[in-house]
């Protein structure tokens, strides 16, 4: 879903570049690669997964900065890549969903989960127990499955117990994601960190530093990842000390304002 909103959201002129931790992105960016979330970091929460918006301008000027980096941009979502495309379409940029379960690189090529069938028999049985949770929304993602609880705040407990019930019963292979107002089934070997530590070993990312910017939980693996190994870590919103990202930034809204200097 799109919106009119002009890059600096509505600000006649952009405001200075405070955020120390992309500083040496503006002045040194053949030196940097570029990793960003895009719920709750490139855009705002919406009430709803599919109620997202996407400022007009945005899909061009992460163009833009990704030129400017050498193509070492990447996006690192939850989201299937299927849905993430159209989100910024024309353009196709490097793409880890599914929390890193499946991945495509700059040259294009994709690697993906296998799903098993008793994954998708699992699927259908939590999507059936969910008529029990009035406000839920299950979000089929291929190779995972969420249950977002931000309109059914009563079943929360219920609805934890049945996503670590189906993920007993899944076995090893999968694991349990937490995040803002929904818990997710996944691959177990999936990570935003290890999908960041597959780009860093491929071109045009090889031989920089990242900067990982998120806003949640599921992003700590990847700013872990990038202290590792001298980079920098980025958080949206407020971080009450609960987090390894070592810089942050306030909203959303801030973000793709510093992102807009960065490429003007």
């Amino acid at each position: 879903m799109s919106s009119q909103e002009q890059p600096n959201e509505g600000e006649a002129e952009p405001r200075p570049l405070k955020e120390p931790a992309l500083t040496a992105l503006s002045l040194y960016p053949q030196d940097w690669a570029l990793f960003l979330d895009i719920d709750g970091t490139l855009l705002d929460l919406a009430e709803r997964p599919e109620a997202i918006v996407v400022p007009d301008y945005l899909p061009g000027m992460l163009h833009a900065l990704s030129r400017q980096l050498g193509g070492a941009l990447a996006l690192v979502t939850g989201r299937a890549i299927e849905f993430v495309d159209p989100l910024f379409g024309p353009f196709r940029f490097p793409v880890a969903g599914l929390h890193g379960a499946e991945r495509r690189d700059a040259a294009g090529r994709l690697r993906r989960a296998h799903i098993p069938p008793a994954f998708q028999d699992m699927k259908q049985v939590i999507q059936r127990e969910a008529t029990a949770w009035p406000g839920a929304i299950v979000e089929d993602k291929g190779a995972a499955v969420a249950v977002h609880f931000r309109h059914a705040p009563a079943s929360e407990v219920e609805i934890g117990e049945a996503m670590q019930r189906h993920l007993d019963e899944a076995g090893p292979d999968w694991n349990l994601q937490h995040g803002k107002k929904v818990i997710e089934i996944c691959p177990a070997h999936a990570s935003k960190g290890h999908a960041v530590e597959a780009f860093l070993a491929e071109e045009p990312f090889a031989g920089r530093r990242p900067i990982t910017i998120g806003d949640d939980v599921t992003d700590e693996t990847m700013f872990a990842a990038a202290n590792r190994v001298g980079g920098q870590s980025v958080r949206i919103g407020d971080t009450n000390g609960k987090t390894l990202a070592r810089a942050s930034i306030a909203s959303p809204v801030r973000l793709r304002d510093v992102l807009g200097t960065l490429v003007k």
